[in-house]
């Protein structure tokens, strides 16, 4: 009985793994990614790679993540139980040796060479090639020191920028650099065929620069962008 509530059970675990990495990926994440921090939430296994970085920021990711956690460890308590009355009821010394003889088999034949090498062959895989900096946050990239920051900021209806021409957005003397331009799905860059932009209620501003000036120079941008996210919170924390 304990035998297959046991495989049962493992049975919900996978169920839950893959329901948890659909909804990963309907959030945004890739297909693969999702299902491996998905089993390492779970598991408990914690690793600490810059992909674990796409769950924390956001905030429906934390909640899959949150309850993964939980159900990973209510999911040990319960398998442990059942494996130790399955054992205790079930198998005594002739059958723990019996498995232990056939582990120990096991071992000896993986370390057979012509066993290696045939199976090296079939389990070898290149590793995936990393591309460079294209692939590091931009945390890494960007930021030198605690005054850095990157953000993306709203134009506001009646802002102070709205009509101003792209290029006179930041001036010389100021920490501050115009990444981009985001209108719709069209991104414009500064010096570039579209240079003659100027900037509209809707757009939205990602700049990079000292965290003080841009703060204090998109003051009223960025109070309605805080005040949007606390929304967006809310409304997720209903669901």
């Amino acid at each position: 009985m304990e035998l297959l509530l046991i495989v049962i059970y493992l049975g919900i675990v996978l169920l839950v793994i893959e329901i948890s990495a659909v909804l990963m990926m309907l959030t945004g994440l890739d297909n693969e990614i999702a299902r491996f921090q998905v089993t390492s939430l779970l598991t408990g296994t914690g690793f600490t790679t810059q992909e674990s970085e796409l769950i924390i920021r956001h905030p429906v990711r934390r909640r899959i993540g949150i309850f993964l956690i939980l159900f990973g460890v209510f999911s040990l308590a319960v398998i442990i139980t059942l494996v130790s009355n399955l054992l205790e009821k079930r198998f005594r010394l002739p059958e723990l040796l019996v498995i232990t003889g056939i582990l120990a088999f096991l071992l000896v034949i993986l370390k057979v060479k012509p066993m290696q090498k045939r199976l090296s062959k079939k389990l070898h895989a290149p590793l995936e090639e990393d591309e460079g900096v294209e692939e590091l946050p931009v945390s890494e990239l960007l930021y030198n020191d605690e005054e850095d920051w990157i953000i993306d900021i709203p134009v506001i209806e009646n802002s102070e920028y709205e009509h101003c021409h792209i290029d006179d957005l930041c001036t010389a003397d100021e920490d501050i650099n115009l990444l981009f331009v985001q209108r719709g799905p069209l991104r414009i860059r500064r010096r570039s065929e579209n240079s003659d932009t100027r900037i509209e209620a809707g757009d939205v501003l990602y700049v990079y620069g000292n965290k003080k000036q841009i703060s204090e120079k998109f003051s009223k941008e960025l109070e309605h962008r805080h005040e949007n996210l606390v929304d967006e919170n809310k409304t997720v924390s209903l669901l």
